[in-house]
């Protein structure tokens, strides 16, 4: 592991920070270790959020997520994927078209 250093940190931050971290019953060391690792996690979240941007489709701004629950659920899976070749939902059965 690597050891992190902040220089010229304001001593009001580092009240906040301490009264937080003494809130929560760690030390200061441990929730700023927390901090850090929250961090990284979200930039690992916005990576894979770029990396499946080729996945999402586009919903018309005239449906509401009313309409979009509706539609997935009465029309079953094939609704937003374009093809009949999922399997039908358990307890309900594809009807012949």
């Amino acid at each position: 592991m690597v050891a992190l250093q902040i220089r010229d940190v304001p001593d009001d931050v580092r009240d906040v920070l301490a009264r937080t971290a003494a809130a929560r019953g760690q030390s200061l060391q441990a929730y700023l270790l927390d901090v850090v690792r929250r961090e990284a996690r979200a930039v690992g979240n916005i990576d894979l959020f770029h990396a499946t941007a080729g996945l999402r489709v586009e919903i018309p701004d005239a449906s509401t997520l009313a309409h979009v629950v509706r539609e997935g659920r009465d029309g079953g899976f094939t609704v937003d994927r374009g093809g009949d070749d999922l399997p039908a939902p358990r307890g309900r059965r594809r009807s012949a078209r």
